[in-house]
This record gives C-alpha cells, structure tokens and sequence, in this order.
C-alpha cells in the first residue's frame, strides 16, 4: 500500500495514509464514530446502573419511626398496680400493629450479650428473655425481636408505630393473658443505650418490647439504634381457648 501503515486504535485494525505534503491526516471518521458509539454505549450503562440502585433504595420500605408524641412515660404515673404470679410466657399478641408471634425462651450469648432469635430462620418470632421476670409478675419483662431481615420485614418491624395506650397481650403457661398498655415509645442510641433503666428493676409489673431501629449503616451491617416500648400490666383474664 506504498506509504500507507497498518495500526489498531480502540481495537480496531484502520489505515492510516499520510500523503507527501506531509499535512495532517485525514479524520479518521470510522474510528471516530465508533469510538462514540462505544463512549456513549458505556455511559448508557453506567446510569443504568445509578438508576438501579436508586430505584432500589428507594423501593426499600423503612421501620416507623417512634414520634416525639409517642415518648409518653417509662411506667405508671402512681401506685404498683396489678401483679400476677410467675408464669412463663408462651405467646405475644399486638393488635395495633398486628402482631402475633409464640415466644422464644433465651439466655445470655458467651460474651454476655443477650441472645436474639436466628435472623435466618426465626426472624418472624419474638423471644423473651428468660432472666427477666415472667410479664405480670412484679419486675421487669423483656421481650425482643427483629425489625427485619435479608428478606423483608420482621416480627417487630412496626414496633415503632406504637402509641400510649396500645394494648400487648401476653399470654402465660397457666393459661392466664396479661393484658398491658403502653406508656411510651422512644428510640435510643446504641451507644447510649440505657441499659440499667431498660432492665433493670421496677416496682409494678412491666414490660419493655425491644428492636432495633434508627438509621442503617451500610459499612457495619447494623442499625445504630434500638426502639424501645414501655408498659405496664393493667389487667388479666383467662386466655381463650381454640375449639378443637
């Protein structure tokens, strides 16, 4: 091809004739063109992308969030109140929020930390946690569950949207349902997280619902705070039995 040389631009095998007057080459068109189509083909998928992950996050469906209406008070404004005797708790029921989950029994973990319910496997499932007293006993009852998991919302994902007054249901092995009733719903802070007045010792019968909520950080997989609801047992009756 005389003066003609062979090269490749972009991948592309192209050739490039550089002509005796010793001008600039001609504009190589072609490789132009493709080279756009490519830029342009890229940039297509890049906000393809961007546009995806948009659209994902803000399909996510997020916990409420406790209103500073709803803070109310972590127990009864007077006197100790009902009180039943001990009795391990079998199932919680939340009209409200329409929850109803049977009961988990759990301890500590190895490193003191309290045992949660298998996120895999158990997350629709909430769990009392058996160093507490039994709910309707003088003391405080602590029961826990998931806001969610991988797969979408768990057993406490609206715990949040609790106000003051809402019943909880707590159904025990004698056959007996203590019924409570909501004084606040506040949301904490992990790393201020108040452990002493969440479990520690109360002198009516009183129950704390406990979840995670707040905001999600990404980088530790973990929420960065935990909602709590305080209540208190206002009265009994015998649970209603399913007719066989």
């Amino acid at each position: 091809m005389g003066d003609s040389e062979w090269q490749r631009v972009a991948g592309f095998r192209v050739v490039m004739s550089w002509p005796q007057t010793g001008c600039a080459p001609p504009p190589k068109t072609l490789v132009n063109l493709r080279a756009r189509v490519a830029g342009f083909a890229g940039a297509v998928l890049i906000m393809a992308g961007i546009v995806a992950v948009a659209v994902a996050i803000g399909a996510q469906v997020h916990a409420p969030r406790p209103s500073l209406a709803a803070a109310g008070a972590l127990g009864p404004l007077g006197g100790h109140g009902p009180r039943l005797r001990p009795s391990r708790p079998v199932s919680v029921d939340i009209p409200a929020i329409g929850v109803h989950s049977k009961l988990m029994h759990l301890g500590v973990n190895r490193d003191g930390t309290i045992q949660v319910p298998p996120l895999a496997t158990r997350a629709g499932e909430a769990a009392w946690y058996k160093y507490s007293a039994t709910p309707g006993e003088i003391g405080t009852s602590v029961i826990e569950g998931h806001v969610d998991n991988y797969q979408g919302p768990a057993v406490f994902f609206r715990l949040g949207a609790l106000i003051p007054g809402d019943r909880v249901d707590v159904t025990l092995a004698d056959g007996i349902t203590a019924v409570f009733r909501v004084t606040g719903v506040r949301e904490y802070t992990k790393s201020r997280f108040p452990s002493k007045t969440i479990y520690g010792a109360a002198g009516y019968a009183a129950l704390h619902l406990i979840t995670c909520g707040g905001a999600f950080d990404y980088s530790t997989g973990h929420y960065l705070s935990s909602t709590v609801v305080f209540a208190s047992l206002t009265s009994s009756h015998r649970a209603h039995r399913a007719a066989g």
